[in-house]
């Protein structure tokens, strides 16, 4: 995918204020640490997520949504009447109806000629939302458009741990599964796309490539336990993860988008300045970067104080580089999205 017309014109993030720690999440499985016989500190040491944020207890997302997104679109200085559509890509949903964009709508008092939907994609469904609103105004659909997303982790990570403590079948092999959910942080992003004639910043929202390797959706599942699928309850919400297997077919997966990406946008790897990843954790950075042959000095982490966000990691990791003045003018920045299922969407931005 190509795009001829279209700018990256902000991005915009949320960070809640209250900080755990790898350290007091293991804590409070101390009593499973002590009869699995299992070291303090391994959750830190093999993620390299030394804390993560939370939101607080009941917070609202689409109150966070409407939050960050009205702070995009004043980095952007687009005005509410102007926005062409509304995506909320997040994992977490208000309800199973209506989408989330619609509470996230209500709360920016955006306009009723803004067309507003969800796009549900596990960790990438922040990037599928840039893809959308771009190609709708590559078509003279729109001439700007705003995705958000704010995700909760506090439900995972809390009933993760009450159901590690309750399970007294449990194995050292069988609580790998969980790994992966008490890395999860939480945060809000959101990015503005307009039509170039409207840009202040000039900063090219070039496209790129997406493939999919779908027979090992198997890996990552989650849902709410003793709830039928669809319900919306987050109260038992538990997740199983297959981590090893997952960052191999993710990585391999990754090296074939990321060659299909550089045929699309005509480049190589010498040529990229920056790059930004989904932040997962020290394991899957190393051998991503590896895998695509990219130097480890191009990439800005924030994993091992922000944990992974779901499909706010990759936008609140950009955003937060924004703001350190990471890129300069004509630096070729490249977007490096996955996410369970597995898919992945790797996109090149010309600042």
């Amino acid at each position: 995918m190509l795009f001829k017309n279209v700018c990256l014109e902000s991005v915009a993030h949320l960070q809640p204020e209250e900080t755990v720690t790898s350290a007091e999440i293991e804590e409070r499985l101390a009593p499973v640490y002590k009869r699995l016989n299992l070291p303090f500190g391994r959750l830190e040491f093999f993620s390299g997520i030394r804390e993560r944020r939370l939101w607080e207890e009941h917070a609202c997302m689409s109150d966070k949504a409407a939050e960050v997104g009205l702070m995009a679109l004043a980095k952007a200085g687009i005005a509410r009447k102007d926005v062409g559509v509304l995506i909320n890509g997040s994992v977490y949903r208000e309800y199973m109806e209506p989408a989330t964009a619609s509470f996230v709508h209500e709360k920016m008092e955006l306009f009723e000629q803004t067309m507003i939907f969800d796009v549900s994609n596990a960790c990438l469904g922040f990037l599928n939302g840039m893809v959308l609103i771009a190609s709708m105004i590559d078509q003279g659909i729109i001439r700007a458009g705003l995705v958000v997303a704010a995700e909760n982790g506090r439900p995972l990570v809390d009933s993760t741990i009450k159901e590690l403590r309750r399970d007294w079948s449990l194995t050292r092999k069988k609580i790998k599964g969980s790994f992966a959910s008490l890395t999860i942080g939480c945060g809000a992003a959101a990015a503005v796309l307009v039509h170039e004639s409207i840009s202040r910043h000039k900063h090219r929202f070039l496209g790129g490539g997406y493939l999919v390797s779908s027979t090992f959706n198997y890996l990552c599942r989650g849902g709410a336990a003793g709830s039928e699928p669809g319900t919306g309850d987050t109260s038992q919400l538990l997740m199983d993860t297959d981590s090893e297997a997952l960052l191999v077919a993710g990585c391999n997966l990754a090296r074939k988008t990321w060659d299909l990406t550089k045929g699309i946008l005509d480049f190589e790897n010498d040529e990229v300045n920056r790059v930004f990843c989904h932040q997962v954790g020290r394991a899957h950075r190393k051998l991503l970067l590896e895998s695509l042959e990219i130097n480890s000095q191009k990439d800005f982490s924030t994993f091992p104080f922000l944990g992974n966000m779901g499909s706010v990691s990759l936008p609140a990791t950009l955003s937060l580089g924004i703001d350190r003045e990471l890129m300069s003018k004509d630096d070729l920045i490249a977007l490096l999205g996955i996410g369970s299922g597995i898919n992945c969407m790797m996109l090149g931005v010309r600042w």
